[in-house]
């Protein structure tokens, strides 16, 4: 980046987590159902991610699919404006005379996991609330009178029954998620942006802002799928960590994960990973050329 502009870089990443919540939401739930349902001894077993889709729209309708999307929104906006904001800052202070020499690995992946580090702390009580809010559908495992009313009675149940820790459940996982997955992302991310212009240079300049939305989407959705893929266990383990009732469960991922396998074999540390992937590249993406295009339009010039 050049010529940074401070708070907007922020602004423009939390345009960006607006978008990616209204195209991924849907996908989400279905995700966390999965892992929830799918994981638990009891209960509905979803035969797949179309099984659990359908499931939801004739039981509870479009609603059902947007569920605990309030919070959602909230903390996607924040981990957006901070994620995207943060990065762009500290890769442009580490690269100092270096910027146009292309990706670096050296100056990507600690921006990129500090970021992912910073963030989680913020995402963490939202993905809490989101998560338990998703499992309580018509085919949930939860008592009805363990159910929460709207996102706020979920937050303030939590900690009136396990204090202000309680919104912190999950938190270390969520850390190491966050670390990893925005080093993947935004590796993939800058490399594709980085070849896929090298190779369309020569394009005419009449179609500049075509390609440019097209490397957008191309580079933001394999770097989404990238993300998933590295960090999608850990992903799995948050849910149960941030979703068991018991106080007492282990919220070691290490030892949930184990668990996992030994009962499911990979294919259970994976629980999700169809409605993942597909909300992955779409959600992704939007979320590249949103931020791309607000950068544009707040005149923050880029290498």
């Amino acid at each position: 980046m050049a010529d940074s502009s401070g708070y907007k870089e922020y602004v423009a990443g939390l345009i960006a987590g607006v978008a990616t919540v209204g195209i991924g939401h849907p996908f989400d739930t279905v995700k966390v159902k999965m892992q929830k349902h799918n994981t638990s001894a009891h209960g509905i077993t979803y035969r797949n991610s179309l099984h659990c889709t359908a499931r939801i729209l004739r039981t509870e309708g479009i609603k059902g699919l947007y569920r605990g999307a309030t919070s959602s929104f909230v903390g996607m906006a924040f981990e957006s404006s901070v994620v995207f904001g943060m990065y762009s800052q500290i890769k442009q202070s580490l690269q100092g005379s270096a910027q146009g020499a292309g990706p670096q690995p050296k100056v990507i992946i600690p921006s990129a996991a500090f970021s992912g580090s910073v963030i989680s702390f913020i995402l963490c009580p939202s993905e809490l609330v989101k998560c338990r809010m998703q499992i309580q559908g018509t085919d949930s495992v939860v008592p009805m009178s363990r159910r929460y009313g709207n996102p706020l009675d979920c937050v303030l149940t939590t900690v009136k029954n396990d204090g202000v820790r309680g919104i912190f459940r999950g938190g270390f996982t969520t850390l190491l998620r966050e670390c990893i997955g925005n080093a993947v992302f935004f590796s993939i991310y800058e490399y594709v942006r980085y070849h896929m212009h090298l190779q369309l240079k020569s394009a005419s300049t009449d179609h500049r802002n075509l390609i440019d939305v097209g490397v957008g989407i191309a580079s933001g959705g394999l770097g989404g799928i990238a993300f998933w893929l590295a960090v999608l266990p850990l992903d799995v383990a948050k849910t149960i960590i941030q979703t068991t009732p018991d106080k007492n469960a282990t919220r070691n991922p290490f030892q949930i994960l184990s668990l996992i396998y030994r009962r499911a074999g990979l294919k259970g540390c994976y629980i999700g990973l169809g409605p993942t992937i597909v909300r992955a590249f779409p959600a992704n993406a939007a979320a590249i050329v949103t931020w791309e295009l607000a950068i544009k339009l707040l005149g923050i010039k880029r290498d």
